[in-house]
């Protein structure tokens, strides 16, 4: 799964306020902005193909990998505790392959932190380049679905693809300008678990477009929830199927936009991080 499905638009505002008023930003009807009918996000139509090739592709090889028992797994529809979800401070893992970590622990948390890190690393810019996007795939997915997905992909990250997003063949941005695309986990969610699978959910913001001042594609924001179907394989938690869906999305806040070079800047000057529930 890639990260291209992270298009999208904000919410609109409307401005009240008269000759001598204090003009107010005003969120659009109705009041209460989580409860009635939301603007369709504006999203790339090229970016939407390749999200749907991929997901189809990933929904043919879902359990692919899986041994022929099943196993016995667990699920709730109670709301978890407050503490269920906090952060526990535990290193995630110590060891890395080609960037990616690996080794995580057999048990809820160890699946957490793998789809955590997992969203982070399909959601980078090394989805962007063949070479890297084999590693990735090879590192995160089980052996089959790998195997399965990664000609398909190809065809649809192609020059023509990526020509659309002001990308070269080889997936690297025009001089003097900055691809950006990155997935930051908010939380995650324990769908169900069981020694050999487990179904995890991973809420996150997004960045991705291209920061230049010729850009025509300007970086922006998403929110959506990634779900990884995620099986034991070789003493790691490997992918066989995932799926994402948009939001929850906060309501849009006031930060000035900043300028091409800032953002630039800041996508170099900042890393990222190795995630743990």
């Amino acid at each position: 799964m890639s990260n291209e499905d992270q298009y999208g638009g904000g919410t609109g505002h409307a401005e009240v306020g008269g000759t001598g008023q204090t003009r107010t930003r005003l969120p659009d009807p109705p009041s209460d902005p989580y409860g009635g009918p939301r603007r369709t996000p504006r999203s790339s139509r090229g970016l939407i193909t390749v999200v749907g090739v991929v997901v189809l592709l990933i929904a043919a090889i879902a359990f692919a990998n899986r041994s022929g028992d099943t196993p016995d797994t667990t699920t709730s529809d109670k709301a978890p505790d407050t503490t269920s979800t906090a952060p526990t401070g535990t290193t995630p893992v110590t060891t890395k392959t080609a960037g990616i970590p690996k080794g995580f622990a057999h048990d809820e948390q160890g699946a957490q932190s793998a789809a955590a890190n997992y969203a982070v690393a399909l959601g980078s810019d090394g989805m962007f380049n063949k070479n890297t996007r084999h590693t990735l795939v090879d590192s995160i997915y089980a052996p089959q679905a790998a195997a399965a997905l990664k000609g398909p992909q190809d065809a649809a990250y192609g020059p023509a693809f990526l020509a659309r997003l002001g990308l070269d063949a080889n997936g690297a941005p025009p001089q003097g300008n900055t691809f950006v695309t990155r997935t930051i986990p908010i939380g995650t969610r324990v769908e169900s678990y069981s020694p050999t699978s487990a179904k995890i959910a991973v809420w996150y913001t997004g960045v991705i477009g291209m920061s230049g001042e010729k850009s025509t594609d300007p970086v922006r924001t998403t929110w959506k929830t990634w779900t990884f179907e995620l099986s034991w394989v070789a003493d790691d938690w490997k992918v066989v199927n995932d799926t994402q869906q948009d939001g929850p999305a906060p309501v849009p806040g006031d930060v000035p936009v900043s300028t091409s070079d800032d953002m630039s800047k800041a996508i170099k000057e900042f890393g990222g991080f190795t995630y743990a529930r």
